[in-house]
């Protein structure tokens, strides 16, 4: 990446939207935009992650490195990657790698909203679950800690947060 280049994180929850949203994003095919899916790599079991990593987090950590690692090389002026991961480990990794200018955004809504989509939309009402709950709200948290952009799309159409969405991205 020349030195001008951006990295872009969107993470939230599971259900919130960002991959819808990152999805729409990359449909708009803006000029100097690539857009990069965390779960392309593969998604281990729990467990597995625990008996090669020693946790889920050091799983996650290791594969947020190898993701801006590999988006360091990127030749787009920016890119975008969309990932359910913990915003503060995230910035200590883009830190660390001492690369690009990077910034994190969340995609957020209501618990309720994000428990609809799940059971109905996607049919995984094991994620409608209280710890997914409970990780939505930390990730608020660390938003608001970390002043991290936060897109609610709770009760926007894909199609407005996906103007918010590339107006952060481009705003980078």
């Amino acid at each position: 990446m020349s030195e001008r280049s951006t990295i872009v994180i969107v993470t939230g929850a599971s259900g919130a939207g960002k991959t819808t949203l990152v999805r729409a994003l990359e449909a708009r095919a803006l000029p100097g935009v690539r857009c990069h899916y965390f779960d392309s790599l593969g998604v281990p079991s729990g467990e597995a992650m625990i008996a090669e990593y020693g946790s889920t987090a050091a799983w996650q950590e290791a594969m947020t490195r190898r993701w801006i690692t590999r988006l360091q090389k990127e030749a787009a002026p920016i890119a975008v990657l969309d990932g359910q991961v913990d915003i503060a480990m995230a910035r200590d990794c883009l830190a660390d790698a001492g690369g690009p200018p990077s910034r994190i955004i969340l995609i957020d809504c209501a618990n309720a909203v994000r428990a609809t989509r799940l059971r109905e939309l996607r049919g995984q009402p094991e994620l409608a679950s209280r710890d997914m709950a409970v990780w939505a709200t930390f990730l608020r948290w660390q938003a608001g800690t970390q002043g991290s952009p936060v897109i609610d799309t709770s009760t926007s159409s894909v199609e407005t947060s996906a103007d918010a969405l590339a107006r952060s991205v481009l705003a980078s």
